[in-house]
C-alpha cells in the first residue's frame, strides 16, 4: 500500500535545504519552500509545490505564508543562528507539529533542544563521520544507526572467509554480533537457512553495537 503523501515546510533553499525539498517532492509529497532570497525561490520554483520570498524571523510573514499547517517544517538554514533559533520559535509559535532543524554548533543545539525542537542534525558532521568510518575499514560498505548505540552494517566478506557458514563466525557468543541476513547480488539470503557458505562478493548485515563491529572487522 502506497504511503500517504505529506506535506511539508522547508524554511532556507540553500544546498541543503533546496535537496531536502527536491528529494520530498520526488517522492511524491507536498512542499512549501520559503527562503528570503528572491533568486533561490525563483530556481525552485518549478520544482516544489510552492515556493515563497519569507523572512522565517518574522512570526506574522510565517503565519501568513500557511507553514503552520504542514505536517512537518524543517530549518534548513543554519549558519544564521539567530535567524535559525526565531524560525523554530515562529514555526512553533505557528502550530507546526514536528520541527526538524539543522544546526552548526553545539550550543546552537542546545538552544534548539531548548525550544522543543523534535530533531537536530548536523549534516557536515554526519555525513564526515560515515565517510570517515567507511574508509577506515574497506570492509565495511555502508552503515545505518538505529540508536542507543545500535548500528546495521553492511559488511563486505574478505576472502578468508569464503566457504565458511555464518554459524561457523560464532558472531553471537565471540563478538555478540547477530547477522541479519546475507545480500547475494540483488538477492536477499535470510538467516533461516544458516548453513549457507559465503561466496565472493556477499554482503553480510550485521547489527551489533560500534565497538564490537569494529573488533570483529579488525579481527579479520
Amino acid at each position: 500500500m502506497a504511503e500517504k503523501a505529506r506535506t511539508f515546510g522547508i524554511v532556507g533553499l540553500g544546498n541543503f535545504g533546496s535537496t531536502v525539498a527536491t528529494e520530498l517532492t520526488r517522492f511524491g509529497n507536498q512542499v512549501i519552500g520559503i527562503d528570503i532570497d528572491k533568486d533561490r525561490v525563483s530556481a525552485h520554483a518549478d520544482e516544489l509545490s510552492e515556493t515563497m520570498i519569507v523572512d522565517a524571523r518574522d512570526d506574522k510573514a510565517i503565519k501568513e505564508s500557511g507553514l503552520g499547517d504542514c505536517d512537518v517544517a524543517v530549518v534548513a538554514m543554519g549558519s544564521d543562528l539567530e535567524a535559525s533559533i526565531l524560525a523554530a520559535i515562529n514555526l512553533k509559535l505557528a502550530g507546526v507539529e514536528t520541527i526538524w532543524a539543522k544546526a552548526r554548533t553545539k550550543t546552537h543545539h542546545r538552544i534548539l533542544s531548548r525550544l522543543g525542537v523534535d530533531r537536530i542534525i548536523h549534516p557536515e558532521v554526519e555525513v564526515g563521520q560515515h565517510v570517515a568510518q567507511v574508509l577506515h575499514n574497506p570492509l565495511i560498505r555502508d552503515y545505518i544507526s538505529l540508536g542507543n548505540g545500535f548500528y546495521v552494517v553492511n559488511f563486505k566478506v574478505p576472502e578468508s572467509l569464503e566457504g565458511q557458514t555464518v554459524e561457523d563466525l560464532s558472531l553471537l557468543d565471540e563478538h555478540n554480533l547477530r547477522c541479519i541476513g546475507v545480500m547475494r547480488g540483488t538477492e536477499f539470503l535470510s538467516m533461516d537457512g544458516q548453513g549457507c557458505q559465503f561466496e565472493p562478493d556477499d554482503l553480510m548485515l550485521l547489527l551489533g553495537q560500534r565497538h564490537e563491529l569494529r573488533t570483529f572487522a579488525s579481527s579479520l
